[in-house]
């Protein structure tokens, strides 16, 4: 089997994997074999690992590459598996890069450096990058929130239009409703070739991105299979089916999107699910008390009526 190709093309679901820690703090290799069970079983159409909510930062070299050959071994070339490889310098993602291609990933996923404050600068650094890494095909992440560098339309479609390796733009400026529509319009009006956008931010305005044009999601939530199927029936024309899903579980969406213990909740969603064994973050890191983890189990069991209204089968918690 090939190793999948991460190219303009790309749509659906590729979910942002959480990283499985025991509760002592060691990375959890044998969850991270059943959280790719999970992911695949959903109908993801691809998985990005060493994001931000992957804990990236909080990993040593060799954890992370660990981390990396697993998921790839695990996935076994089913789906393309995009890296992120963001970091202070280009000998480090030069080098990071290029091991995880080497051992089966799809192609990358790089952030603008923090600090960069004009086009001038922003435009430079991913020339640089793309010097530097060759033609590793690239996501390039748009999140102005985490790294403080805000990309304009005109800059995006320069860099598209003069970079062959930017693949993806991963959206999540937020709000971006009219930057996605802006960037379609530039591609139709032929002002470059189309792109891929996949957008983040937990998939809280998932219907509207896609009623704009977006191709899917590159973004995590504890329930992934909602996300394939929101975008699956908005493909095929049932958007208003689509968006009544999606609202069954918003209010879990809207909950995981707290600053601070959100990724704690979709830990302990996923440990309840029984895909990972212990929802630890790695330290320094927020945990649940047990006001949060009453307020989780409230909002889960309106997930499931709200299912049951709509004639949808209910959640199972097995721990």
């Amino acid at each position: 089997m090939a190793t999948p190709i991460l190219d303009e093309n790309a749509k659906g679901v590729f979910i942002i994997s959480a990283t499985p820690f025991e509760a002592n703090g060691v990375l959890d290799l044998e969850s991270t074999d059943r959280m790719v069970d999970y992911y695949l079983g959903s109908g993801v159409s691809g998985m990005t690992i060493l994001g931000v909510m992957g804990e990236a930062q909080k990993l040593t070299p060799v954890e992370s590459m660990a981390f990396c050959q697993r998921v790839l071994k695990r996935v076994d070339e089913r789906v393309p598996i995009v890296v992120g490889v963001s970091a202070p310098s280009l000998g480090s993602i030069e080098t990071f890069s290029g091991k995880v291609m080497d051992a089966g990933a799809a192609g990358v996923m790089i952030a603008p450096m923090p600090g960069l404050r004009t086009d001038t600068q922003i435009e430079k650094y991913f020339h640089d990058v793309c010097g530097t890494i060759g033609d590793t095909p690239i996501v390039l992440q748009d999140y102005p929130p985490s790294t403080g560098v805000y990309i304009s339309v005109e800059l995006l479609n320069k860099l598209f239009a003069d970079l062959s390796s930017l693949k993806i733009l991963k959206h999540e400026e937020s709000p971006g409703l009219r930057k996605i529509t802006q960037f379609r319009a530039d591609e139709e009006n032929g002002n470059r070739r189309r792109v891929s956008i996949l957008v983040g931010n937990g998939a809280l305005y998932l219907p509207q991105e896609l009623d704009r044009g977006v191709d899917g999601a590159m973004t995590g939530f504890a329930f992934a299979e909602m996300m394939v199927q929101v975008c699956a029936m908005h493909a095929a024309g049932k958007a208003e089916d689509a968006e009544d899903l999606f609202d069954a579980y918003l209010p879990m969406v809207r909950h995981e999107q707290q600053i601070g213990i959100g990724l704690s909740l979709r830990k302990e969603v996923l440990r309840r699910r029984g895909v990972i064994n212990s929802a630890a973050t790695r330290k320094p890191g927020p945990a649940l008390d047990k006001t949060d983890e009453a307020e989780l189990t409230a909002l889960l069991n309106r997930l499931n009526r709200n299912l049951e209204a709509l004639e949808k089968a209910p959640h199972s918690y097995p721990n």
